[in-house]
This record gives structure tokens, sequence and C-alpha cells, in this order.
């Protein structure tokens, strides 16, 4: 009986479960693409610019405030966005490419 009932747990779990086979993973995009330069991780900001010349876009610093909450500043390349905290890189995201991919929005499609 409890078999049965394990059998019958697991087909309801399997069968409620959303079918996720259309989505692509912008980190599978960019594990399959190794020659997608970025940012590296603690590098400053005229180091970035001087190997990805001028952002597209440049924007304000957020935060700031405290010291708990330290200027964060965003600037947009054509396939990339790059964080700062003050002038050090924090992070670089590959954009979308497809609609179907989870990530960042390419850059001409924010408002």
């Amino acid at each position: 009986m409890s078999r049965l009932l394990l059998a019958a747990g697991a087909l309801l779990m399997f069968s409620a479960a959303p079918d996720l086979r259309a989505d692509v993973l912008l980190i599978e995009r960019v594990e399959a693409r190794p020659d997608v330069q970025l940012p590296r991780r603690g590098a400053l900001m005229n180091q970035v610019e001087a190997q990805f010349g001028a952002p597209e876009r440049k924007h304000a610093p957020v935060g700031g405030d405290r010291p708990q909450h330290p200027p964060i500043t965003r600037w947009d390349y054509p396939q990339f966005s790059v964080y700062f905290e003050h002038n050090h890189v924090v992070n670089a995201v590959v954009h979308r490419a497809l609609p179907t991919e989870k990530g960042p929005k390419p850059v001409s499609q924010e408002p």
C-alpha cells in the first residue's frame, strides 16, 4: 500500500511541475560562449573603459546614503552591463538575446 501511495505522490508531483522545456537559461548561453569577454571582478572603472571602450549608457549611482549601502553604479554595453561598488566591478551580466531566456533585457528594450 505504501508503494502505491509513493508512486501516486510522485506522479502528482511530476504532473504538477511547470513545463520549462522552452526556457533557455542565460547562464547556459554564457557557458556555451566562452569567447564572451566580461570585465573581471575588482577591476577599476578606468580599466573597464580602457578595455571595453565607453559604455552606451552610464547610470547615476544609487545608494551611498549609509556605509551599509555603498553607491552602486551601472554601465550598459551592447552585450552586457557592469555593476560597480564605488569604482570597483562587483558584477558583469550578459543581456538576454531571446525572449525565452531568463536574465536582464537588452539595453535597447529598456525605457
